[in-house]
């Protein structure tokens, strides 16, 4: 990537004032990088200027574009966040200097399957940075995506350890914030790198199957186009083919019997709006047998990562065969493939802040409030309020359930949270009055996980009570904590100093014996 080339990508989504801001920032990182090279012995500034690309194509805010040429300036080279400020303002050298903190909270960050002690304030910036301004891991993970892609150039030790981090780290965050495409191409070189020999293997069993779901695919489309027509709804309709990495994931579950796994290829139906979409559902199964059972509505309930979708599997009548289709608007299939990113506009880089969290600004979308809570946690982290162990972890970074009280009001969990987890999350006295739980109306035992959209009612009584059963049935590190408390000032587990002076009195029972 040159200069010239950025700028001409530029041109038709920036104003002339921020064209002019752009050319300034390339001049001031290449004169930075000057005498610095990849380890491909290129000039190191094509890093920044490709960054600064796929920010572009993302179609992130000038204020980004410009954080993502600078965004090795100040760990790399002689300019500090004054310099960028001065030059550029207080929004670039805010994201410039966040990009910094999540590369400096990389160092000890191995992997996701265990928690070192020693991480715990790289983990906290990284979580400040990521709860303060989402634009500082979309910049991030442009950089992470093209390190990944030019990885050959660098040591076969290296590349274990990028893969590894990128996997465990890079590729949840950017299915987190809905990024898809970018986190399953960070997932499928990662695989490549970490296991090159089952990667091949996956990759020649991928090809082996996708020649006859082709075929299939090819003639449902024609039936389906045909129909759609006659209704008078314009729609879009293409493939979307598996990932090695995704395959390889769906085997492990099915024990290897690839005969278990029919989505290969799906067809994708783009329409105009979302009543086509849950028309063209309704047209499909009239056309082809439902498989009941795979019938996902994304778009009444999104996914915790905002993804918008109906999805659906047929079987065709004359051979038994299952294709899966997916069904959005134009709208929903940018957010599935760039996610948050989507939400920025190229010339509405103020608009774009209503994303950011910052001081007293609020403004995430809904189903990105998870933001929030990773900045209290945050918070409690900088200030040794926690400390690290494995629940508060696994409550940052596990897959994230929303549900919702009788009211409406949305409350985010991990996934495989338990009834008390929610009603802890609540009120702590509503929790230990807890008598029963209904969901989606229905009576729900307190050992049943809850799920995506659920709507939770805590039944409460006075004289119901906490009970030391109920620590089996709890899962966050904040219910578990509230809970105890509980049961410690009822007496029904021992606070540590009493434990220590029972402790003390059977020992010096023992010395008088």
């Amino acid at each position: 990537m040159q200069k010239n080339k950025l700028i001409e990508l530029a041109i038709p989504h920036y104003r002339e004032n921020q064209i002019l801001e752009l050319e300034h920032a390339i001049d001031m990182a290449a004169k930075a990088h000057s005498d610095q090279k990849r380890r491909s012995g290129e000039p190191y500034i094509i890093h920044p200027l490709t960054v600064a690309n796929y920010l572009i194509e993302w179609g992130l805010d000038m204020d980004s574009v410009i954080a993502g040429v600078l965004h090795d300036t100040i760990e790399d080279t002689h300019l500090a966040v004054e310099d960028v400020e001065k030059h550029f303002g207080a929004d670039v050298a805010f994201l410039v200097d966040g990009v910094t903190k999540v590369s400096k909270a990389r160092s000890g960050m191995d992997s996701l399957d265990e928690y070192l002690p020693q991480t715990k304030d790289n983990l906290a910036k990284l979580i400040i940075a990521v709860s303060q301004d989402v634009r500082v891991i979309i910049i991030k993970l442009a950089d992470r995506l093209h390190n990944l892609r030019t990885l050959k150039h660098t040591p076969p030790e290296k590349q274990v350890k990028v893969a590894r981090e990128s996997l465990d780290i890079f590729a949840p965050i950017a299915d987190r914030i809905g990024m898809g495409q970018v986190r399953m191409e960070i997932e499928d070189i990662a695989f490549k790198h970490l296991d090159p020999k089952e990667y091949k293997k996956v990759q020649g069993m991928l090809k082996k199957r996708l020649g006859k779901s082709t075929k299939r695919l090819g003639a449902v489309r024609v039936e389906l186009e045909k129909k759609l027509k006659e209704e008078g709804i314009k729609a879009e309709i293409n493939g979307r083919i598996k990932t090695v990495y995704s395959l390889y994931r769906k085997l492990k579950k099915v024990n290897g019997d690839i005969d278990q796994i029919y989505d290969f290829m799906a067809l994708r139906v783009i329409v105009g709006s979302k009543e086509d979409c849950y028309k063209v559902m309704g047209i499909l199964h009239t056309m082809y047998e439902p498989e009941l059972d795979r019938i996902k509505d994304y778009i009444s309930q999104p996914k915790p990562n905002g993804y918008r979708s109906l999805h659906t599997t047929i079987k065709t009548p004359k051979d038994n065969k299952i294709v899966e289709f997916q069904i959005r608007t134009q709208k929903m299939h940018e957010y599935a493939e760039q996610g948050l990113a989507a939400s920025f506009h190229y010339n509405q880089q103020k608009d774009s802040k209503k994303y950011a969290k910052r001081k007293d600004d609020s403004g995430v979308p809904k189903q990105l409030e998870w933001i929030t809570e990773l900045q209290k946690v945050a918070v409690r982290l900088g200030n040794d309020q926690a400390k690290p162990n494995e629940h508060l972890y696994l409550d940052l970074f596990e897959d994230t359930i929303f549900v919702y009280s009788p009211r409406g009001d949305i409350f985010s969990l991990p996934q495989g949270a338990l009834p008390l987890d929610f009603a802890f999350l609540i009120h702590s006295d509503v929790a230990k009055r807890a008598h029963s739980f209904k969901v989606n109306d229905n009576i729900r035992a307190f050992n049943k996980p809850l799920e995506n959209g659920d709507i939770v009612e805590v039944v409460t009584r006075e004289n119901a009570s906490p009970k030391k059963a109920w620590e089996a049935l709890v899962t966050t590190h904040h219910a578990r904590n509230k809970l105890r408390q509980q049961l410690r000032q009822m007496g029904i587990i021992e606070t540590i100093g009493s434990a220590a002076a029972i402790i003390r009195r059977k020992a010096l029972r023992q010395k008088s014996k």
